[in-house]
């Protein structure tokens, strides 16, 4: 049995993604029974990226189910998925937010493989991958590109990354709302590691 104030730490943290606390995921429970200070730290980061004043609570719980979605990550899905419906997202929203992670998956590899060669024929040769999803989102052009923007940064994708930080201040966003959408996805997924 590990320590209560972590096995508390540990709980709180997965109630923090709305993820059951009767069973403590291995990993996590690894650390709690350890007693290891990163527990306290990763408590901290989820949930201070979650209550960030620049997204409102169903923006960051949607972004939390991007990144679920991204990292293959079923039950922190169903989490984040039952968070935002509890704060006002409706079944489109959620529905778009999986198919923009699905999308940007798609792109994401495609222009990485532009950007890694580098060659003409392959930077002028059109895509060839559907995107009407990306014309009038349900969630909005600017939530919909900062999605685009938070899935392309876990994924790596230098070109995508550059892409949607434009098009996210063009469609009248700030920096900090950017910067504070893109740590909540690099700490979901630091969470997502322990799952």
């Amino acid at each position: 049995m590990f320590a209560t104030n972590t096995q508390d730490t540990a709980k709180q943290l997965l109630e923090t993604v709305g993820l059951s606390t009767a069973e403590v995921p291995a990993k996590l429970a690894a650390l709690a029974a350890m007693d290891a200070r990163y527990l306290k730290d990763l408590k901290i980061n989820v949930t201070n990226a979650l209550e960030v004043a620049t997204l409102s609570k169903k923006e960051a719980n949607l972004l939390g189910l991007a990144v679920a979605v991204n990292e293959k990550l079923p039950a922190l899905q169903q989490g984040f998925e039952q968070l935002a419906v509890a704060t006002g997202a409706t079944e489109k929203e959620i529905a778009e937010v999986v198919s923009c992670t699905s999308l940007m998956n798609a792109n994401n590899v495609f222009y990485r493989f532009r950007h890694f060669v580098g060659k003409e024929f392959y930077n002028t040769a059109p895509a060839g991958i559907r995107m009407s999803i990306m014309a009038n989102p349900v969630i909005g052009k600017e939530f919909f590109e900062l999605v685009s923007l938070v899935v392309s940064a876990l994924n790596g994708c230098e070109m995508c990354v550059t892409s949607h930080e434009a098009a996210v201040l063009q469609h009248g966003s700030e920096p900090q709302r950017i910067l504070d959408a893109v740590r909540l996805g690099a700490v979901v997924k630091s969470l997502g590691v322990l799952l």
